[in-house]
């Protein structure tokens, strides 16, 4: 490997534009020659050895940069980073440059062999391992001081010189994905491979598991339309559809597991290792030695860290929670009083004002749950969390715990203190309709209306300009870094989380919740799909194997599901018929099934293998190559230490 990077020396190659530097308005001179040579620099000097050019623009040479690099570099570079990648016999392997003839379409002249998503996810990795040498700051930027071992982009990032790094848009690629991805209505699968090759392997999952949660919530919506029509009242048959959903709950999730192992094994993450995490750009503390890497780095005490989780952000949870649940008790006040004017007017207008309340509500708790999140994200960051795993972990505890109490407590609370199951019906098809429309609006179709207004701005300055309506390269930059920045897929998840709340918890006493759920689903597949091809800039392509701590939230509430449900069983007019001398006993009677359930649940997900057979088969294959290469590594070392011990 290190001899490889020498053959770069010689290599010349046409210059094609991947990814977009933007740096500060103003930054000194002497800053950018020292940041671009280091882009440049070979990899023996600490440089990343890729391609680098000004835009120019008709006002000339602008502070926005573009970077490339050789097919030969960004070969190696996929070895550094370790993507797999398909051999000639079938099989996934870890590419390496030396055994590239053995994968499948590998052709020296053959620059489609990388996706340019894997070719932006390597350069977004050369730039973000640019580290200092014996700099101790930025040149031109005393303030903004560096150490040995310190990533540059990050400590340009955090001093705000540099502004944003995104990757560029294929425009023919992204008109052919549009239009097969949702640019036509039809029925039938996503095109998963395509936006995986666009996007990359995160963005292509989630929208795999909200395909797949579409489909999965298809039986329980026509099960749930007989008993909307034909038992609206009647809640003793509910009984059966509340035993069907604790069943449902458990197989969905598992048989995701397994699909989830067969798109990553086929797209290569599955197997890929993972990478030694880098401390988080917001990360800070005195400079110290990383006992791990034996590097300078910043060091934060973790006690301090535990102080302020315990004694700042565990006391402003605990009192955003007591402010949700003061907020709960208002909007039961504001019902009382509808149901006080509709029993004085009984006109159809007093109907409608039994439903304003619950609107009233819905929208109060998307507005509290959007403003929670900012304060979580500044708590979480002013927490110092070294590692980003640690970072999002915190954050998505915090965010869940809230939402969860905040959108579940009002359903929790007519069911199990109040006993009305005609409410609870009328709460629950309110606040998920409406928070449904309310995200609808807020993630995709704002938002897309907002950069169409920009967009048509901009082509009517370029028409002023010049008759050509083709897009130069300047001006798709120029229009593409004034696009929003998608954050990831953590709202996306977080929504899908509690619609499957909605679902799972209460769905016997409302059962078209699974219907609304599905027709939402349909809508947000194409209502999302828009919006990361024309709304959002591209973001990078992260290689992941699974929807990671989501499966652990989702499965959670499917336990939380079987104990709400059982206790909806056990409340029902004809079970509690069965025990009319003793509550005791029916309380006994329903823990015990509770507990049974349970038992089911674990033993049906221990029984479920996560992975298919054939994949099994494919894996414990590799680990078994993988270890007689070791050893013959290890053979042929002590055969050399052999001979020179004999020569001696």
């Amino acid at each position: 490997m290190v001899e490889s990077w020498s053959f770069l020396d010689n290599v010349e190659s046409n210059f094609r534009p991947l990814v977009v530097i933007e740096l500060a308005k103003g930054t000194k001179e002497e800053t950018i020659e020292w940041l671009t040579k280091r882009i440049v620099d070979k990899k023996a000097n600490g440089g990343a050895q890729l391609l680098i050019k000004p835009l120019v623009t008709e006002n000339g040479v602008e502070n926005i940069y573009l970077v490339g690099a050789s097919h030969l570099r960004l070969l190696l570079g996929a070895e550094t980073v370790g993507l797999v990648k398909e051999c000639s016999d079938n099989s996934m392997r870890t590419f390496t440059y030396s055994s590239r003839k053995t994968f499948k379409h590998f052709e020296d002249d053959n620059h489609d062999f990388l996706t340019m998503a894997e070719c932006q996810y390597i350069i977004k990795h050369e730039l973000e391992n640019l580290r200092a040498k014996n700099e101790k700051m930025i040149p031109g930027y005393p303030q903004a001081k560096l150490y040995p071992g310190k990533s540059i982009v990050r400590r340009l990032l955090t001093s705000g010189i540099l502004v944003q790094i995104f990757p560029l848009h294929d425009r023919e690629e992204l008109k052919k994905l549009s239009h097969s991805w949702y640019g036509r209505v039809k029925v039938g699968y996503q095109p998963l491979d395509d936006i995986r090759c666009y996007f990359g392997e995160t963005i292509a999952l989630y929208f795999g598991f909200l395909e797949y949660f579409t489909f999965a919530l298809i039986p329980m919506a026509v099960i749930g339309i007989p008993y909307y029509v034909f038992a609206w009242e009647d809640y003793d048959k509910y009984v059966m559809f509340a035993t069907f959903n604790l069943l449902w709950s458990t197989v969905i999730l598992e048989v995701w597991k397994r699909i989830c192992a067969i798109l990553t094994y086929r797209w290569g993450t599955l197997l890929m290792k993972r990478q030694f995490e880098e401390p988080r750009p917001g990360f800070h503390g005195v400079l110290g030695i990383n006992p791990v890497t034996g590097r300078e780095e910043p060091v934060y005490s973790s006690i301090k860290r535990q102080l302020r989780i315990y004694l700042v952000s565990l006391p402003f949870v605990c009192l955003c929670l007591y402010f949700s649940l003061y907020v709960m008790m208002i909007y039961f006040d504001l019902e009382q009083w509808a149901l006080d004017y509709h029993k004085e007017n009984e006109s159809n207008f007093s109907n409608l004002m039994l439903y304003v309340p619950s609107i009233i509500y819905a929208v109060v708790i998307e507005i509290m749950n959007r403003i929670y999140r900012y304060a979580a994200e500044f708590l979480t960051s002013w927490e110092n969390h070294r590692l980003e795993s640690s970072y999002q972990n915190h954050l998505i505890l915090k965010v869940l715990v809230f939402n969860f109490l905040n959108c579940f407590a009002s359903l929790f609370y007519i069911a199990f203190v109040l006993f009305d199951m005609k409410l609870l019906r009328q709460s629950l098809a309110t606040l998920l309709i409406t928070s449904q429309i309310l995200n609808q609006f807020a993630e995709s179709l704002f938002p897309y209306w907002l950069q169409k207004r920009y967009n048509r701005k901009m082509k009517k300055r370029m028409c002023s300009k010049k008759t050509d309506t083709d897009l130069s390269l300047a001006e798709q930059v120029n229009m593409e870094k004034e696009m929003g920045t998608y954050l990831g897929t953590f709202d996306d998840y977080l929504e899908l989380f509690l619609q499957f709340g909605y679902v799972s918890l209460f769905s016997c006493v409302y059962p078209l919740a699974a219907v609304f759920a599905v027709l939402n689903n349909i809508t947000e597949i194409y209502s999302d799909a828009l919006k990361m091809c024309r709304v959002y800039k591209r973001p990078f392509a992260e290689p992941t194997a699974n929807i990671g701590v989501w499966q652990l939230a989702f499965e959670t509430m499917s336990v939380i599901s079987v104990v709400t449900n059982c206790i909806l069983i056990g409340m029902s007019p004809q079970v509690d018929a069965l025990f009319p001398d003793s509550k005791m006993d029916l309380v006994l009677t329903v823990a015990l099934v509770e507990h049974l359930l349970l038992a089911i649940k674990f033993i049906m997900a221990f029984v479920i293998p996560d992975k298919p057979r054939d994949i099994q088969t494919k894996l414990a294959k590799l680990e078994f190559e993988s270890l007689e290469a070791l050893k013959q590594q290890v053979r042929a070392f002590q055969m050399q230490l052999h001979f020179l011990l004999i020569r001696h």
